[in-house]
């Protein structure tokens, strides 16, 4: 099963969960720190075009 990792956003109050989650007020800086993030955490990183990047471990674990 997927797990979110962390979530990358403009706003604070649009978030809330368990996983880590990265406040970016400048779109370029929101989609740079998306992208580090995918790489450091070997994750996949999905826009949902509201402002919002989260990062999905997809790999399965037994």
């Amino acid at each position: 099963m997927a797990k979110i990792v962390a979530i990358v956003a403009t706003e604070h109050e649009k978030v809330a969960g368990g996983a880590p989650i990265f406040i970016e007020t400048d779109a370029a800086k929101r989609e740079t720190t998306a992208f580090l993030l995918e790489k450091i955490l070997d994750a996949s990183v999905h826009d949902l075009k509201n402002g919002c990047f989260i990062l999905v471990d997809h790999h399965r674990r037994e």
